[in-house]
C-alpha cells in the first residue's frame, strides 16, 4: 500500500472517530463512550447478584420491566474495587456484537459531560508492546489541558463474556 493510501485510510479512522462523547471517572482518570452507544444513565439501585460469575459481573438490574446485567468497570478493568457514592451511576449502552444488540449496564464513578471531540483532538492509542490488548481504546482525546481514554464499548466485552452474560441473564 502506498504511503499516500496508508495516510488517507488512517485520515478515515480518526474521522469516524470524532463526535459527541459521554465521559466519566473511574479512580480519578477520565473516559470517554459514543453518545449513540449510551441508552440510559441512572443513579445506583438495587443489584441482584448471580452465582458463578466472574467478579467484575456485579449482577443484573429490573429497569422498567428488562432485566440487564451490570459490569463494574473498575474490576473489568482491574482498578481496585471503591465503595458507591451518591455519585456511582449505572450507565445502560447498547453493544453490537454478532449475534445482535445487547444491553448492558456498566457501573462507574461518576458521569461528567457530553463533550464534541474534534478528529485533530483524538490520537491513536501509543504502542504499549505486543503484549497487552488496547482493542477496546478508540484512541485518546486531548481536551482542556487533560487527556481522556475513548473507549469502542463493543470491544471492552468480548464475545465470549457477553455470550456467559446472555447465558446468566
Amino acid at each position: 500500500m502506498k504511503t499516500a493510501e496508508m495516510a488517507e485510510g488512517q485520515g478515515r479512522k480518526v474521522n469516524n472517530r470524532e463526535g459527541k462523547y459521554l465521559t466519566f471517572t473511574l479512580a480519578g482518570e477520565e473516559y470517554g463512550i459514543g453518545i449513540l452507544k449510551v441508552k440510559e444513565i441512572i443513579g445506583m439501585i438495587t443489584i441482584t447478584g448471580i452465582p458463578q460469575t466472574p467478579d467484575y459481573v456485579k449482577g443484573v438490574i429490573n429497569l422498567r420491566g428488562k432485566v440487564i446485567p451490570v459490569v463494574d468497570l473498575r474490576l473489568k478493568f482491574n482498578i481496585p474495587a471503591a465503595d458507591y457514592t451518591e455519585r456511582t451511576c449505572i450507565i445502560v449502552v447498547e453493544i453490537a456484537k454478532e449475534f445482535g444488540h445487547v444491553l448492558i449496564g456498566i457501573l462507574v464513578d461518576s458521569v461528567s459531560e457530553v463533550l464534541n471531540i474534534k478528529a485533530g483532538d483524538i490520537e491513536d492509542t501509543p504502542n504499549f508492546g505486543t503484549r497487552l490488548n488496547t482493542d477496546y481504546i478508540l484512541g485518546m482525546a486531548k481536551t482542556g489541558g487533560a487527556i481522556k481514554i475513548l473507549l469502542d464499548i463493543d470491544m471492552v466485552m468480548n464475545a465470549d463474556e457477553v455470550a456467559a452474560l446472555e447465558k446468566a441473564v
